[in-house]
């Protein structure tokens, strides 16, 4: 029987495990929004269990990191951790003070919020820097998203709005938004075995949870937040790539590393979703924050492999550098 290559295929579209289906969620969502309840059952939960899904890829995400990572692992890793998560504070706190919770209501920047802003800059898409590390970088540099990860989810979102000032979240509320990723880290460094064995369901889940994200979208918010998503995405490459660029020069790198870290996971349009589910203080802003972020997601999973491509040649890969470490 001949094989129709599916997986190619969406792999063959920027960040497309997660786009493609979100974007098929959301298509199903305008067009036939009843679609959850009609057929109710395991149909139902699909569409309507991203938090659930999201919950478990916190596990199994978590699984993945070796508190044993090496030295260099440990300084390059940490490095652009810290600096991405900085940067999102700085720029969250400068907005705070400006828009508090609430979304610029018109203009140019309609739909505009700190919560899109930071939910955007915060989290690295882990798949597209260990690819573009996996080109141009040694193993190391790929190993040193092991730290990174710990961007992953709405905790240092609500940290950052916390810290800018805006609505706080309960303590009972932010450590449940870092539970499932610790629970996963004590599990994978107790048994390597079980590490193995959750790592590799990460990826699975992708694809389900933004299918389930999708579903909550509607198609005619994100056209109306396209030119405000290629905004944001073209910002966070340029702001987080510059930062990121000088630290990892500064600790050794070309930043290349720094370049490829300059994007938008995923994952993060679930963030607003979950932001607002924890306090309604956010509600407002998460309507047209999830589309964005949405938008900021395949800008720069387009944007940032041609940066880091132009980095390597212009400043030297890291694969081609001497081992000192």
């Amino acid at each position: 029987m001949a094989q129709i290559r599916i997986k190619r295929a969406i792999e063959a579209v920027p960040g497309g495990m997660m786009v493609v289906p979100l974007f098929a969620g959301a298509f199903i969502s305008t067009f036939f929004p009843q679609t959850a309840t009609y057929f109710g059952s395991f149909t139902g939960a699909l569409f309507n269990g991203a938090l659930s899904i999201l919950a478990v890829f916190y596990v199994c995400m978590g699984a993945s990191i070796d508190v044993k990572a090496t030295p260099y692992i440990l300084k390059k890793g940490g490095t652009l951790f810290g600096i991405k998560v900085g940067t999102a504070a700085v720029i969250g706190i400068v907005m705070g003070q400006f828009l508090g919770e609430s979304p610029i209501d018109s203009g140019l920047f309609y739909g505009l919020s700190t919560l899109a802003v930071v939910a955007a800059l915060n989290d690295t898409n882990g798949g597209l820097y260990m690819a573009l590390m996996g080109q141009y970088g040694k193993p190391r540099d790929v190993g040193a998203y092991s730290l990174m990860c710990l961007e992953s989810g709405p905790f240092l979102t609500m940290v950052t709005l916390g810290i800018a000032g805006l609505s706080a979240f309960p303590w009972q509320t932010m450590v449940g938004a870092i539970l499932p990723l610790v629970i996963g880290m004590i599990i994978g460094n107790l048994d390597h075995e079980m590490r193995n064995f959750l790592k590799v369901a990460s990826p699975v889940m992708i694809p389900f949870f933004a299918l389930s994200l999708g579903f909550g979208l509607d198609l005619t918010k994100i056209w109306q937040a396209g030119l405000m998503g290629i905004l944001l995405g073209v910002g966070v490459v340029v702001v987080t790539g510059f930062t990121l660029f000088i630290g990892d020069r500064l600790t050794g790198g070309t930043g290349v590393a720094g370049l490829a870290a300059a994007s938008t996971a995923g994952n993060a349009a679930a963030v607003p979703a979950i932001v607002a589910a924890s306090n309604p203080a956010y509600a407002e802003a998460a309507k047209h924050a999830t589309a964005l972020v949405a938008a900021c997601v395949v800008v720069t999973a387009i944007l940032t492999p041609l940066v880091t491509a132009w980095g390597a040649k212009k400043f030297g890969a890291p694969k081609d550098l001497p081992d000192t470490e």
